[in-house]
């Protein structure tokens, strides 16, 4: 449980609550935090907040459920309701903030014990226009929810009203989670400098022999000594050909001389904002002929792909830049073969480049929010944070295309990715994680 100062303060955590009820309209919304999850029989994994309850109140205990009801009057708006303060369970588990705490320290307007949701339900929602409410996730929280509502239909119809709505509230929270305000930044940009210390410490570090995992262990140790909750996803340790394994997580085999190494890795900060990085480096300190020339394409296509992030434009046309790129330099090196206009529209360059560019990052590491509505892709704003991460890998666990060239042999076991978190600014971008280097000239040594 989390009982420091909290980095981004209770006003803040307000002014995010008023934003979201401004948007709710006449409906009450009903947000539930996490439980907790087994790991293997009574061992459970450590607590993670739901993020969407996380935004909303900043506590950060499981079991509780936020009640946001614009329709009541000033005072009655932002209740919680919370496990209570009890001795015998906090020898066990640690100190809980009780009502008392979440009223004084979380700014709710009235707190209950959790066991009491049943009982108060129903008069919260009372004259609420509608529900906010998103099912299929928290079964506890829904059946009660449900019951309510199922209630007020009922009654609506033996009074010839209207019936109240269940809606989903993820539509309006998470357009609201895509823009980060400057307090969110900041801790993002904290996030992203452990992260890049942590990659600048493991290639300074790594030699052959070395095994994947000694590498991960020097990565987490240093997520955690500077404060960090630690790994923000499974960190990928990849050498050689493993890094044609896009979500690699075993590793464990030794890192051989002559191999390239691909590290995805960031860290989760104690707020739960999160950074996003991958850098691939030789484990000896020098690029062969071929590594090198994959290595300058995928750069290349990065840096021509963070320089399109601006207000106005698209994480498509971002997509979009660093595919191009990656084409056209597969064409000069012989990877492909054809016009590139119509590799890109056959996806005839799948088998070395199967994923996109990137993704929203925030909270989560693959943040809310929507990417394209209808036929139209979503406008960047100031605040949005992107990745950027194309990557080629060359391998032949996917068949050639008809009409591309077979790979050659001294081609493959390649896996390179390059991959930067990127704030959209007023003015055009910032790279959040540029303290860890990835010019050719770093990436070698000796």
């Amino acid at each position: 449980m989390v009982h420091s100062s909290l980095p981004i303060d209770a006003q803040g955590y307000a002014d995010r609550r008023q934003r979201f009820m401004a948007h709710l309209g006449g409906a009450a919304a009903v947000i539930p935090a996490a439980t907790l999850v087994t790991h293997h029989a009574d061992c459970e994994w450590p607590f993670r907040q739901n993020s969407d309850f996380w935004y909303l109140t900043g506590f950060d205990e499981p079991d509780a459920v936020a009640l946001f009801l614009p329709h009541r009057p000033e005072g009655e708006r932002y209740v919680l309701f919370v496990n209570p303060r009890e001795p015998g369970a906090e020898v066990w588990t640690g100190r809980r903030w009780g009502t008392e705490g979440a009223v004084d320290q979380f700014g709710a307007d009235v707190a209950h014990p959790r066991s009491e949701l049943a009982q108060h339900l129903r008069g919260y929602l009372k004259d609420a226009e509608g529900i906010a409410f998103r099912t299929g996730h928290h079964p506890a929280v829904e059946s009660v929810v449900l019951e309510v509502w199922s209630e007020q239909l009922d009654r609506a119809s033996r009074r010839g009203a209207a019936a109240l709505g269940l809606v989903a509230p993820c539509p309006v929270l998470h357009e609201l989670r895509l823009r980060k305000d400057p307090a969110e930044l900041d801790r993002m940009r904290e996030a992203c400098r452990i992260s890049a210390q942590a990659h600048e410490l493991a290639r300074a570090a790594v030699k052959p022999g070395m095994n994947e995992r000694q590498v991960q262990a020097l990565i987490e140790f240093h997520f955690l000594d500077q404060g960090a909750r630690g790994p923000a996803y499974g960190s990928i340790v990849a050498g050689g050909d493993n890094a044609c394994v896009l979500h690699y997580i075993d590793n464990q085999d030794p890192l051989k001389d002559g191999d390239l190494l691909l590290i995805d890795a960031g860290c989760s900060i104690g707020d739960y904002y999160n950074g996003d990085i991958t850098r691939t480096f030789p484990v000896n300190g020098r690029f062969s002929g071929e590594q090198r020339a994959l290595y300058e394409l995928v750069l290349s296509a990065q840096e021509s792909a963070i320089a399109t992030v601006r207000p106005g434009g698209t994480a498509e046309e971002v997509h979009q830049t660093a595919l191009r790129a990656l084409v056209e330099g597969l064409l000069d090196l012989g990877l492909l073969a054809g016009d590139a206009d119509g590799i890109i529209e056959q996806g005839a360059y799948r088998h070395l480049y199967m994923h996109r560019t990137g993704h929203w990052l925030g909270l989560d590491v693959h943040d809310v929010g929507a990417y394209r509505l209808g036929e139209h892709h979503v406008e960047l704003d100031p605040g949005m944070v992107l990745t950027v991460e194309p990557g080629l890998y060359i391998s032949d666990r996917l068949p050639v295309p008809d009409g591309q060239p077979e790979i050659d042999d001294r081609w493959k076991g390649i896996g390179i990715r390059i991959e930067d978190d990127v704030a959209v600014l007023k003015d055009g971008y910032e790279v959040l994680t540029a303290t860890a280097l990835k010019d050719v000239a770093s990436m070698e040594r000796g």
